[in-house]
């Protein structure tokens, strides 16, 4: 994770985004099978109603009873038969909910380890996407990460779109504005494929960020010529996304550079300055983590992310780390 230093606010190298509306292309809408988690997620399954809402689309909705060693521990004095009874109860309200939206539905409730039976599931289905809140009904501290979507998120094959069950979050639909940070990985490549494919659908306007990380620069190194090779290297990699974007059918698309101490902080903070409703991220970006670590930016987007956080791994044999 890049160190933070406290030399200042975020400087803005380039902005005044180019507001453009999506043509042509791949869409989100040709998505049919969805997955929702269930444990704590009413907030996210409203959200997932209303994305599915008019289209084609069955959701499947998951309870998972925590049969583990740490999960019987913590039942405090209920049995597995409990919990069964509970995850019935929740996944059958989930349902009549879509059902009342027409949107059709399949409930399944699970024993065992959750993240294992959740991602099991979704590859054995063959789902599009996973959707999720970042910690469930035990109420886990607010900026700590729920083991199961942390392992959800860094080990499932289909993008995952994290929601915080916070007051401070806020979830809007349809998406006007998408953002997908760059470093120009692999895996930030699958999340601008993407947030361009969401954007088309959703007729709204892809925002482009990549952010120089100030305390990446080396003392051995005058700042000045360093910061204008890392200024021009992320230029490129914009004009290259926009190129993307472009051949997907979006003509042009909001592009920006910045440079700060914290990469996180420069995502949170033009989420805020452009009304951004959905960011999209790749799981891993250039430091080298294997698969099964998430990256820290990623890691703490979904952990603070005031909005909807939508996930993509790499493909396989692809190990390098758009996060961090």
């Amino acid at each position: 994770m890049v160190p933070r230093l406290d030399i200042g606010p975020v400087n803005r190298i380039s902005e005044g985004p180019r507001r453009t509306r999506c043509r042509n292309g791949p869409r989100v809408d040709h998505y049919h099978r969805f997955l929702c988690g269930s444990d704590g997620a009413a907030f996210a399954f409203d959200h997932v109603v209303d994305l599915v809402d008019g289209h084609d689309a069955t959701v499947h909705i998951l309870n998972v009873a925590d049969t583990t060693e740490h999960g019987i521990l913590q039942m405090r004095g209920d049995d597995i038969d409990t919990l069964e009874q509970e995850g019935d109860r929740i996944v059958t309200e989930a349902a009549n909910r879509a059902h009342q939206r027409g949107i059709d539905t399949v409930t399944e409730v699970r024993q065992g380890e959750p993240y294992h039976e959740i991602v099991d599931y979704a590859e054995t289905h063959g789902f599009d996407l996973v959707v999720m809140p970042t910690h469930g009904r035990r109420g886990l501290e607010r900026f700590l990460l729920g083991s199961t979507c942390e392992r959800v998120v860094r080990r499932a094959d289909v993008p995952v779109l994290t929601i915080r069950p916070d007051d401070d979050v806020r979830v809007t639909h349809p998406y006007r504005n998408v953002l997908v940070p760059t470093d120009g990985s692999d895996c930030a490549n699958q999340a601008l494929a993407l947030g361009a494919d969401v954007a088309d659908s959703e007729d709204a306007v892809l925002h482009l960020l990549s952010v120089i990380a100030i305390a990446a620069l080396g003392a051995d190194v005058r700042p000045d010529i360093r910061m204008g090779m890392l200024e021009e290297n992320a230029h490129e990699l914009l004009d290259e996304a926009a190129a993307f974007a472009e051949n997907a059918g979006i003509e042009t698309a909001s592009t920006t550079v910045e440079y700060t101490p914290s990469i996180h902080e420069a995502i949170l903070t033009y989420i805020d300055d452009y009304d951004i409703d959905l960011v999209v991220v790749g799981t891993h970006g250039r430091t080298g983590f294997s698969r099964y670590v998430l990256g820290s930016v990623t890691e703490y987007l979904v952990r603070t992310s005031p909005i909807p956080v939508l996930t993509v791994r790499a493909p396989e044999g692809d190990t390098k780390d758009v996060s961090g």
